[in-house]
């Protein structure tokens, strides 16, 4: 298994090597203000393919950090659940804002 896994790595490897190859032309990237960038296309495409990339982990970022702050009370709250468990309470009705 672990030798396909090398066969298709290099597959990929050739595969993008031969897209580079073939597209080595200059572009020019107009920027805002009157500017321009030249560069090979596939430099330009391999750029805004990374800031895309960073730019949608950065937008997931706000998710994560709102489930990750839901899971914390939630655990804090079954930890003072527990708690008032071992020491003999009953156990309280369910929440409906849970269900």
């Amino acid at each position: 298994m672990r030798f396909l896994g090398w066969i298709l790595r290099g597959l990929l490897f050739l595969v993008l090597l031969g897209f580079a190859l073939k597209n080595t032309e200059m572009v020019t990237v107009r920027l805002l203000l009157g500017g321009e960038w030249r560069a090979p296309l596939v430099l330009v495409l391999f750029i805004m393919t990374c800031a895309g990339a960073v730019l949608g982990v950065l937008a997931c970022l706000s998710w994560v950090y709102r489930q990750r702050q839901r899971i914390l009370a939630l655990q804090r709250e079954m930890a003072t659940l527990r708690s008032s468990l071992a020491a003999g309470a009953t156990a309280p009705a369910p929440d409906e804002r849970l269900g």
